[in-house]
């Protein structure tokens, strides 16, 4: 998925002391009859939770009454885009000549690596739109590999009164074949009405619990839809509990602290302020380092002006001038 506010904010990302909740704001996906999503990362308080770096929520769209997805070709650079579904269908395109469909409950995994671009339409046989992106950074060793796109279904499994589906990573003993250039884990959790369970982590691991629906404590904290809890590393446990009396559903993600400093803007993610120019300056004047999308009937994304300031990474909690 792009970043396709007009006048995306350049975002330093790096250690922060912030635990707690992080609440979403609303960002528009394209043109005026475009859809809405609820960002929770990055934000001024939290940029990363292990190498996730990137969160949107959205849905339920009904795409027979709106615009519904319909990204054109846009670059990415220096990361993972993880598409997970819980209703709907996407057509995925990109310059590796990948063409995927998104489906619910499957991974499709896209590695820009040193660059690639892709676009994303939601698709009318499948009208109810409904899911979240997530970006994963690349350490500084891997940020220049090849292109690539992994794809993979898992199985649910049941532990306590949840049935878990973990896309990466490990947990439980159940471990997804999906490679990752950092140590992750991304799970789907669906909770049974009145249930709670306590899922075993890795204790070095930061998490987080991203509502999508149900009435949901995480520890002992009440969640509201796409809201992001945050739980430090030194727990071994994760617990949730469903208060209501129908199903909930959320998303599970954890790594080890990304010790990287990191430039955010637009859709790149990079080291410094002259690499994210020089990305810009590649694709508007159309570099191979980007390649070109087959099968979209329309024109590429243009990226939008640089801001004024100079990018700058930092390792520290980021202040009001770095968002």
């Amino acid at each position: 998925m792009s970043n396709t506010e007009a006048a995306p904010e350049h975002v330093a990302c790096g250690a922060s002391r912030f635990t707690g909740v992080l609440h979403p704001r609303e960002v528009p996906l394209g043109g005026p009859r475009a859809i809405r999503v609820r960002r929770t990362l990055p934000q001024r308080e939290r940029s990363l939770i292990g190498a996730w770096c990137f969160a949107d929520h959205y849905g339920p769209h009904d795409v027979r009454t709106s615009a519904g997805m319909d990204v054109p070709p846009h670059p990415h650079t220096g990361l993972q885009t993880v598409s997970w579904l819980f209703s709907g269908e996407i057509e995925h395109r990109d310059s590796a000549g990948v063409r995927a469909v998104v489906r619910p409950g499957e991974l499709n995994l896209m590695t820009a690596g040193a660059g690639i671009c892709h676009s994303e339409v939601s698709q009318p046989t499948a009208p109810i739109l409904h899911g979240v992106q997530l970006w994963v950074a690349l350490p500084d060793a891997d940020r220049h590999t090849d292109r690539d796109f992994a794809h993979f279904a898992p199985a649910a499994h049941t532990m306590g009164d949840a049935d878990v589906r973990v896309f990466l990573g490990e947990l439980d003993g159940v471990r997804s074949p999906v490679h990752t250039f950092t140590p992750l884990l991304g799970a789907q959790v669906d909770l049974a009405p009145a249930g709670t369970v306590e899922l075993t982590v890795d204790p070095a691991f930061e998490h987080g619990v991203l509502l999508d629906q149900g009435d949901v404590r995480a520890g002992d904290t009440p969640l509201d839809v796409a809201d992001l809890w945050f739980q430090s590393p030194g727990h071994d446990v994760v617990r949730l509990t469903n208060g209501g009396d129908t199903p909930a559903r959320m998303l599970l993600l954890g790594g080890l602290p990304f010790g990287e400093e990191l430039v955010m803007w637009w859709n790149f993610v990079g080291r410094t302020h002259d690499e994210i120019v020089e990305y810009r300056r590649e694709w508007e004047r159309h570099d191979d380092r980007f390649g070109s999308v087959s099968g979209y009937p329309g024109s590429r994304l243009s990226a939008p002006p640089l801001p004024n300031s100079t990018l700058r990474p930092r390792a520290n909690q980021l202040t009001k001038g770095d968002r």
